[in-house]
């Protein structure tokens, strides 16, 4: 059985006050990198402009952004991005008065109402039942390896233990995984545990300290850069297990956005914040689901950067499914907070989520067994 995809319902534009609407108004950017005045600024939802009569829909959302008219169609750019003289939608009634409309019910989801005012743990604790959301988790990637494409930000507790490198390495190899995102750590763990067998030190199975053992995560980063890059290490030291090696030999994008404590860093992390963003970005762009296990920085701006939806070659539009995994619940309601008002959090220990994950939709077996596998 495929994955039931949510059919998408484009707005009514016959009703009030769409159907009455005038056309979206612009300003000119008043120099390089500045918004004039009154601009709108986006969201992680549809919005739709009416240019020359007609409603056009912003394809590449995404929020804290302005939109731009060119060549009679609607561009998403960051501030930083305008050019003096750019034409910048301006007006901030949402509702399509001032020719812009932002839609957040494109995708009508049948709600379990009870007509009742008061219920409990309507927020995500570590007290809620998270089965469902495995069971949604298996459905959707096993649509999404063949149908879409699986984005990956991940936190350096992902390569902190045996199991779950071992596990995220065979989502990699079965097809689940399409890119990574993650930070100069996650990459330095996990290529000191196929280097050293160790992260930060500590066996990654036993989790005993070794002798120098703080020492390994720089001589790991050391002798990568010796080598020059992630790749050349890889191949010169002959490693052959964990995430990184995983995606190197599947030939997976990882894109490593570099931090102001980073050690070393490793060869190819990004240094300059921009060019990590704008990295970020063009990977953001390709994902039709999102899963941020155990970074709530990278989360964060992962999140902001996410739209609801995004649309296909053949013009159909889909939502964009976010998944955020942190054992703290801060970790998990923060991205809400931030406006990532699509995300669904799951709160468990991230080690466990990625074996259990493996289990459900690696193994076969362990697939078909509902309630057997976590």
């Amino acid at each position: 059985m495929s994955f039931p995809l949510p059919p998408y319902h484009e707005p009514d534009f016959q009703r009030e006050p769409l159907k009455s609407a005038g056309d979206a108004c612009y300003a000119l950017s008043p120099k390089d990198g500045v918004a004039p005045e009154n601009y709108h600024a986006t969201t992680i939802f549809p919005e739709y402009f009416k240019i020359n009569g007609a409603w056009r829909l912003a394809e590449e959302s995404r929020m804290d952004c302005v939109a731009v008219l060119k060549d009679e169609a609607v561009h998403i750019v960051e501030f930083r991005n305008l050019k003096k003289g750019d034409k910048v939608f301006v007006g901030r009634r949402e509702n399509g008065e001032d020719g812009i409309f932002v839609y957040p019910d494109g995708f009508r989801e049948q709600r379990d109402d009870t007509g009742e005012t008061f219920a409990f743990r309507q927020r995500r604790s570590r007290e809620t039942a998270f089965s469902k959301d495995y069971d949604s988790i298996y459905e959707l990637l096993r649509h999404e390896r063949d149908h879409g494409h699986i984005l990956w930000v991940l936190g350096p507790a992902c390569a902190f233990d045996a199991d779950s490198r071992d596990s995220f390495a065979q989502l990699i190899r079965n097809g689940y995984v399409h890119s990574v995102l993650a930070g100069n750590a996650l990459a330095t763990h996990d290529l000191e545990a196929a280097y050293k067998g160790t992260a930060l030190g500590q066996d990654i199975y036993s989790q005993k300290s070794l002798p120098f053992g703080h020492y390994n995560h720089i001589d790991t980063i050391n002798r990568a850069r010796f080598h020059g890059s992630i790749e050349a290490f890889i191949a010169g030291e002959s490693l052959d297990n964990g995430i990184i090696c995983a995606c190197v030999e599947r030939n997976i994008p990882f894109l490593l956005a570099g931090s102001i404590r980073d050690d070393g860093p490793l060869p190819g992390v990004y240094a300059d914040v921009y060019k990590a963003q704008d990295q970020m970005r063009a990977a953001v762009k390709k994902a039709t689901t999102v899963i941020c296990l155990a970074t709530t920085l990278h989360a964060i701006a992962t999140g902001n950067m996410t739209p609801s939806f995004c649309v296909l070659e053949d013009h159909t539009i889909r939502p964009v499914y976010f998944y955020i995994v942190d054992i703290s619940e801060f970790a998990v309601n923060k991205l809400s907070d931030r406006g990532s008002l699509a995300a669904r959090g799951v709160i468990t220990n991230v080690q466990d989520f990625i074996v259990n994950l493996r289990k459900g939709i690696v193994d076969p077996a362990l697939g078909e067994n509902k309630g057997n596998h976590h």
